[in-house]
């Protein structure tokens, strides 16, 4: 089952976000931030996948402040206005923005108060920013980016996050990552895995950058992270 809800924020405003609740309850939960063409009908197949997995999970309006509800197609038109979107977004202020999505999943009945946030791509960002903000107990990131430019958030890291790279990424070359894995070897709370043969969006099933065999691989890992560090 699953519904759109509305979470007011800090500073006067309110996120859309579509919820998609586990066959079993009270669960632990799952913000899932989405990529730049926000929550499509593919991110709100994953948050369906995870949510028979068990979770309760929340994929929030990216562009709530821009252009809510705006969720775009894997084609030229919506990759434009995706960019258009993206080059306004302000990345800080929505991993702030996820401390209210937080409380407001763990005020519900049907959470167990064990959160955890999932991310791709720009989500990846911000679960790796939010993870160095808030209190939660589990961070997943596929394919962030920039990711290197924000090394300095590591000390601030409030729970262990697992990172999914591409081997073959044109939006992330290696160079960028081989910074992230030396500073995750120096951090028990961060660990980075690297999918040869993959590309970016690898995850995306049913389109042209899924890349089967990885994106099993690391939503079993996925998995077992989360499991692990919100059990």
């Amino acid at each position: 089952m699953s519904e759109w809800i509305e979470i007011p924020t800090a500073d006067g405003g309110t996120i859309s976000a579509y919820l998609a609740h586990p066959a079993k309850t009270p669960a632990a939960a799952l913000v899932l931030v989405p990529e730049v063409f926000n929550v499509n009908d593919h991110i709100r197949a994953v948050a369906d996948s995870y949510a028979a997995d068990g979770f309760l999970v929340l994929a929030p309006d990216l562009y709530w402040r821009q252009q809510p509800k705006t969720f775009l197609p894997y084609d030229d038109e919506g990759l434009r206005k995706a960019r258009q979107l993206w080059a306004a977004l302000d990345v800080e202020q929505f991993a702030i923005d996820v401390g209210d999505m937080v409380a407001t999943l763990r005020a519900r009945s049907d959470c167990t108060g064990k959160i955890g946030i999932l991310g791709f791509c720009i989500g990846g960002t911000v679960a790796y920013l939010a993870s160095a903000k808030h209190s939660i107990n589990a961070a997943v990131s596929y394919y962030g980016i920039k990711i290197d430019e924000h090394l300095d958030r590591a000390d601030q890291l409030q729970c262990p996050i697992l990172f999914h790279f591409a081997g073959s990424d044109a939006h992330i070359p290696l160079e960028t990552v081989t910074p992230i894995v030396k500073r995750a070897s120096e951090s028990p709370k961060m660990t980075v895995q690297i999918y040869e043969g993959a590309g970016h969006g690898f995850n995306r099933k049913g389109y042209s950058q899924y890349h089967e065999s990885s994106a099993k691989l690391a939503r079993a890992r996925t998995l077992a992270h989360l499991r692990t560090s919100m059990n």
